[in-house]
C-alpha cells in the first residue's frame, strides 16, 4: 500500500488511522531517514489508540511504554544510537509475546534477527521539505489483515 502525504498533519492522520484497527500483539517496523517522520507516525498512532499522553521520540532513551485504549499498551523502541541488540533482545522479545502489547521499532537492523517474520514494514522516503511517500508492507497473514483492514 502507498502513500503520498504532503505534510506532518497528513503523516499523523496516516497513523492515526493505523492505530484505529489495531487490537495488540501487531509489530511495526519503521524505516526512514533521520527526520522522515517516523515519530510523527508513531503520534498518529497514538491518537488511533486513544493515547492522552504526548509521544515522545525515544532516542535517547531508547523506549517507552504508554497506556492505550482497551487495556492495550504501546511500547516504541529507538535503536538509533545501539550497534546490537544485547539486552534489549530480551525486552523484544518479552514484549513480542504480550497479545496487549502494540511495538513499534525505529532503526530496526539492530535487533533484525529478533523481530518476528510476520509485521508490518512502514517505509518512508522524504520527497520534498514536507512531502513523503509512505509504503506500508505487510509480511505476513495477520499483518495482511490489518492493511486490508486499513483500506
Amino acid at each position: 500500500m502507498n502513500v503520498s502525504v504532503d505534510n506532518d498533519e497528513q503523516m499523523r492522520q496516516l497513523g492515526r488511522k493505523l492505530g484505529a484497527v489495531l487490537g495488540g500483539g501487531e509489530i511495526i517496523e519503521l524505516v526512514g531517514d533521520v527526520g522522515a517522520g517516523k515519530t510523527t507516525l508513531t503520534k498518529g498512532l497514538a491518537l488511533g489508540l486513544a493515547i492522552k499522553e504526548p509521544i515522545q521520540s525515544p532516542t535517547f532513551t531508547i523506549s517507552r511504554v504508554y497506556e492505550a485504549r482497551d487495556d492495550l499498551e504501546l511500547r516504541h523502541y529507538d535503536f538509533y544510537r545501539l550497534t546490537e541488540a544485547g539486552i534489549m533482545g530480551d525486552e523484544l522479545a518479552e514484549a513480542f509475546e504480550s497479545p496487549r502489547s502494540i511495538v513499534v521499532v525505529e532503526w530496526g537492523g539492530v535487533v533484525d534477527g529478533v523481530l518476528p517474520a510476520d509485521r508490518i514494514q512502514v517505509h518512508i522516503a522524504t520527497t520534498s521539505e514536507t512531502g513523503r511517500q509512505v509504503e506500508l508492507r505487510a509480511l505476513g497473514d495477520v499483518s495482511r489483515g490489518i492493511l486490508e483492514a486499513l483500506v
